[in-house]
């Protein structure tokens, strides 16, 4: 070990977990009869040879007492182009280059399929009616009088005609109305939708809209310009209390296309649209209501903001301001000694 570490073949990470052991604690005969020395004394304790090695040693890292600490990690907010695509004219292009900045805690959340389950299943539970109903042999019709007398006549005993075992008798444990429904806590709802918004975008099949106000009132017009973006089946949420009444009143008798408001989204139908789109208001109503933490980014019309690759200037840019924050705190130690 000694030796791989003299090579400098092990970090000096691993060099000082190896070398922070206690010293080395010798109990000698000759201490035994004298009650003046107390074990554990300095004459007691063996120089160890892992000190004397870091003593002698010329890794910088080892010999240096001022520890690096690592900046917070703060995440970065995600930026989606603002489109206006239900006001652009086919073969128009784009109007402006604004990007919208989406919370990282509700549309960059780690993906949870066991949540996604939970939450699918508990309103598919919602949406069982549960009417299912049998009469019992005390609630069909007909006499309660017993067919034929218990003895005497050789055959098997047999009540009224509401028994189970005649035709068009009661039901023995038929079903009655029940309620389905399950519960399913607060905060899992809540990690559902972060997780059902990030897996649409990471899909790319999410997308954001400065508005869903349509200019037009014919079907015909909507289902044509839903044809023409490749859409076979999509969701518009809105983020209002209503949704757009001309959107509303085109897509009523098309079955390709959902409306529905940012309150009353579920996590089905986020998964069950292949296509999910989001007005400005849907996108400030999700941060209200699931962030974790406030929009680091407020403006939501800002320019689309440079995108730098994590290559070598990233890399230099912060290696300077680590030696920089170095440099003030040798400065500050240095005065704090001089005082």
């Amino acid at each position: 070990m000694f030796a791989l570490l003299a090579q400098g073949r092990t970090a000096p990470i691993l060099a000082t977990r190896a070398f922070s052991s206690a010293r080395i604690v010798r109990a000698s005969v000759k201490h035994a009869g004298n009650a003046s020395e107390q074990p554990g004394s300095p004459s007691d304790v063996a120089e160890d040879p892992a000190e004397r090695w870091l003593a002698t040693t010329d890794i910088p890292e080892l010999k240096s007492s001022h520890v690096l600490e690592a900046a917070p990690w703060e995440p970065r907010p995600v930026h989606v182009p603002l489109s206006s695509i239900l006001n652009r004219q086919p073969g128009q292009p784009r109007a402006s280059t604004k990007v919208i900045a989406l919370e990282p805690s509700v549309f960059d959340h780690p993906i949870r399929r066991d949540i996604l389950h939970l939450c699918v299943n508990y309103y598919r539970d919602g949406l069982r009616q549960g009417t299912a109903s049998t009469k019992t042999r005390g609630e069909v019709s007909g006499s309660g009088k017993k067919l034929r007398p218990q003895k005497g006549t050789g055959r098997a005993r047999l009540g009224d005609r509401g028994s189970p075992m005649l035709r068009g008798g009661g039901r023995a444990f038929g079903p009655k109305p029940r309620d389905f429904s399950t519960d399913l806590p607060r905060k899992m709802r809540e990690m559902g939708l972060r997780v059902a918004l990030t897996a649409k975008l990471r899909e790319q099949s999410l997308g954001v809209v400065e508005t869903l106000q349509w200019p037009g009132l014919k079907t015909r017009e909507f289902k044509r310009k839903i044809v023409s973006l490749g859409w076979k089946k999509v969701l518009f949420v809105s983020g209002g209390d209503e949704v757009p009444a001309n959107l509303l009143r085109c897509t009523n008798n098309l079955q390709e296309v959902k409306c529905t408001t940012a309150k009353d989204a579920t996590v089905y139908d986020l998964l069950r649209w292949p296509t999910v789109m989001l007005d400005v208001t849907a996108v400030d109503w999700f941060h209200e209501q699931l962030a974790k933490a406030p929009l680091a980014v407020e403006d939501i019309s800002a320019p689309l903001p440079p995108m730098p690759s994590p290559g070598i200037e990233s890399h230099e840019a912060e290696v300077a301001g680590l030696e920089s924050s170095n440099a003030d705190a040798i400065v500050t130690q240095s005065s704090d000694a001089a005082i």
